[in-house]
């Protein structure tokens, strides 16, 4: 189809030419997911050999993907991002944010979610997978940290949308503060059970270092602004003060990275944090 002369100065239209083909955004969408061999694609889309042969083509051509030698007889390649691929991670995210909303959802603005909606399904499916080999978040400092502590029997993962902001009349929003406050009172009883914690929300990483030194949170918050873990795990989230935000949720995770439990939608705080250290014991083998 011929393009307007325009659209050769037009971002969005440039834009449109890698992401316009609805089996590009799938395969983008599972290579973010840690699906990154030619089978495990071909698996995961439902997609011939000879059409995925072909997409992966164009986006290794348009810069998006690059190709990884990880076996030579026969040979066999990962399909990569690239720091381009990597950049599109926060328009993928958009593009799921505004789908759970406008097509799977009723329009409605909220940082919670149904019980019986496509969110809910879509998180509570992660139990029984691994968390993405190499998933490392920035921290304190700009320090990147793995998102499931190498160390630890079990990790638990909580989502916030944000501490320090007013949200108004938006459902579910409220309660980050209180959630932290909560995780670092219980934190002994998690360490002793052989439990890490990690907070997570989109903030920046400075945003996160001043609260963490206002609440001496004990420990570490990583930022995932650039929506790597959103992408990751196809993670709900809902556009407020200014940026896409994390849903509250906790996943507890083992020794192994596979994801043991997913307590989503989160409305009573206390109870859920309090769960998660049952859960997370229990995952450790200790008592808690």
């Amino acid at each position: 189809m011929r393009r307007h002369n325009a659209d050769e100065t037009c971002g969005i239209a440039q834009t449109a030419v890698v992401l316009g083909d609805w089996w590009n955004v799938l395969v983008l969408r599972e290579v973010a997911r840690g699906h990154v061999r030619f089978d495990a694609l071909a698996a995961e889309i439902g997609l011939s050999r000879n059409v995925l042969t072909e997409r992966l083509g164009r986006l290794v051509a348009r810069g998006v993907l690059r190709r990884s030698l990880y076996q030579r007889r026969p040979v066999r390649y990962e399909y990569l991002l690239t720091d381009a691929g990597t950049a599109l991670l926060p328009l993928l995210v958009a593009m799921q944010d505004w789908g759970d909303r406008w097509m799977l959802g009723d329009g409605s603005l909220t940082a919670t979610a149904e019980a019986d909606g496509a969110e809910h399904a879509r998180v509570h499916a992660l139990v029984g997978t691994r968390l993405p080999d190499g998933l490392e978040l920035p921290g304190a400092q700009g320090q990147y940290a793995p998102v499931a502590a190498p160390e630890a029997a079990a990790t638990v993962l909580f989502t916030y949308p944000g501490t320090g902001i007013e949200w108004g009349p938006i459902p579910g929003a409220a309660g980050c503060t209180l959630e932290h406050r909560l995780f670092s009172d219980a934190w002994p009883e998690f360490r002793r059970a052989g439990v890490a914690v990690r907070g997570i929300s989109t903030q920046l990483t400075h945003e996160q270092e001043e609260f963490a030194r206002a609440e001496n949170i004990p420990y570490p918050l990583l930022s995932d602004a650039a929506h790597q873990l959103a992408a990751a795990l196809r993670l709900p989230t809902f556009r407020g003060a200014g940026r896409l935000r994390h849903k509250r949720l906790i996943l507890v995770a083992d020794a192994e990275r596979t994801v043991r439990h997913a307590l989503f939608p989160v409305d009573d705080i206390p109870h859920a944090v309090a769960e998660s250290l049952r859960l997370g014991a229990e995952c450790a083998g200790t008592k808690g």
